[in-house]
């Protein structure tokens, strides 16, 4: 069963945007809540949307300036960041995933749309598929899910 309380955590924290910027195309979503030292996002964000700042162990904090290049996603370790799209279609959010698995999926395959605690949620589709030769050798997949399961959404299962 997903964790409501949870997901409420995630968006008072500093890296979660504010509802308004999610509705206004794809952004990153920064899901860290570890003090750890880590600070990748912040030094190749091209707009300055991510501050760590000092000591290196804060939370990253989230500006709404996000321009939703992906790059941040595809340098944490922690695989701790998401781009969400609520803007994706009128009843449809894309979410990207940085996608570490083989073989991959291909554009058009069903899936099922996973929680953070690995259980089912919603059915959905993949639709773009980036290798990670343009993305600092990560792949990211990025799925379509009815609008209001976007906030619980974080990975996938091929459907049967």
């Amino acid at each position: 069963m997903f964790d409501n309380k949870y997901l409420e955590k995630l968006k008072k924290s500093p890296g979660y945007p504010s509802e308004e910027r999610l509705e206004k195309g794809t952004v990153a979503v920064i899901e860290c809540l570890e003090e750890i030292p880590c600070n990748p996002c912040e030094t190749v964000c091209p707009k300055k949307s991510i501050k760590v700042g000092k000591p290196i162990t804060n939370l990253p904090e989230f500006n709404d300036i996000c321009s939703g290049c992906g790059k941040c996603m595809v340098v944490c370790p922690g695989l701790a960041i998401f781009m969400v799209d609520k803007s994706f279609s009128g009843i449809e959010a894309a979410i990207s995933i940085p996608y570490e698995l083989l073989p991959l999926p291909g554009k058009g395959d069903k899936i099922v749309a996973l929680n953070r605690n690995g259980g089912d949620v919603c059915k959905g589709r993949v639709e773009r598929v980036k290798t990670g030769k343009s993305f600092n050798k990560t792949n990211i997949i990025t799925i379509s899910v009815p609008k209001k399961f976007s906030d619980e959404v974080r990975f996938f299962k091929l459907a049967k």
